[in-house]
């Protein structure tokens, strides 16, 4: 019986990505025959089908999805490992490794790194992106020297957490939107709206949220990609909840509304080992990283006067 491969892993990653099994094949180097190959020894490691052959490309199956969601898992770490064994000949002896959830990359940690980098030009930066669950493992295990995380209501055996900000949420809409003049709205006024949403499995369609409302929303499109996302907002296809972080840095195409909820925030924090010293540019990177919070919550502040 056949196994999986790093290589068939990387086809069925761009096959899934482009909906094309000869996109796959361009963007990794591959001869249509090559692929094929691969494709069909994953499909016998799986035991079952991972790709709907259509007119117009393909489509994953159930089970090719579940295999996706694996392979990104592995080829991630896989790259990690690739990143850092590189770093011992070309970066600079001083590493620091960082991770953070997708709307922290688009302006707290660059801000961050940006004063580190320019206080400290021998530290070389690594980053992670992922889901704050992930990223709190990577830290216990020693990935990571620190992550930019949503507190967790426990953390993990050995990792420290530090909370920077009280994140408020917002209600992203296009800016012709009926509502999209208002400072706040109440949860029962969103009741109608069609949503954008990163994942549609239950409790983590909103980012908490909705938490004691008696209604499901409706859900018009799935994008987990950000930029995806507030693309599908700016034509009017939906609203969308976004953190507070993000906000500074939305398109003037986009509205946002203060959610009218005691739920709707979510709390930032630094996670790092608690169980060794913190040497120095780890310690500034956290200093840099509350200092920058600040920032943009003042940056919020102005752009929502």
């Amino acid at each position: 019986m056949s196994e999986f491969t790093v290589a068939g892993l990387r086809v069925v990653r761009e096959a899934a990505r482009h909906g094309s099994f000869s996109v796959a094949g361009e963007r990794l180097g591959y001869t249509q025959s090559a692929v094929s190959r691969q494709i069909a020894l994953m499909e016998q490691a799986a035991g079952r089908p991972l790709f709907e052959r259509q007119a117009r490309g393909v489509r994953l199956t159930e089970a090719g999805r579940v295999v996706l969601r694996h392979a990104e898992a592995v080829l991630g770490e896989l790259d990690s490992v690739r990143q850092e064994l590189e770093e011992l000949t070309v970066r600079p002896p001083v590493r620091l490794r960082v991770g953070a959830f997708s709307t922290a990359m688009a302006a707290l940690v660059p801000r961050a790194i940006a004063a580190l980098v320019a206080a400290r030009p021998q530290v070389a930066v690594s980053l992670r992106e992922g889901p704050s669950g992930r990223l709190l493992t990577s830290v216990a295990r020693g990935r990571l020297d620190l992550a930019v995380v949503t507190a967790p209501r426990q953390a993990p055996a050995g990792v420290e957490i530090i909370p920077v900000l009280e994140d408020p949420l917002f209600v992203a809409m296009s800016s012709r939107h009926p509502l999209a003049d208002l400072p706040s709205a109440a949860v029962g006024m969103l009741r109608e709206q069609r949503w954008i949403v990163g994942s549609a499995e239950p409790g983590t369609t909103l980012l908490g949220a909705w938490s004691d409302v008696s209604w499901e929303p409706e859900i018009a499109f799935v994008a987990k990609d950000w930029v995806a996302k507030l693309g599908f907002v700016a034509a009017g296809l939906g609203v969308t909840v976004v953190p507070g972080l993000i906000v500074p840095v939305l398109p003037p195409d986009i509205a946002v509304v203060r959610i009218d909820n005691p739920a709707a925030v979510r709390t930032t924090a630094i996670a790092r080992p608690g169980d060794r010293p913190q040497d120095e540019p780890r310690r500034e990177f956290g200093e840099l990283l509350r200092d920058m919070s600040a920032e943009l919550a003042a940056d919020l502040r102005r752009r929502l006067r």
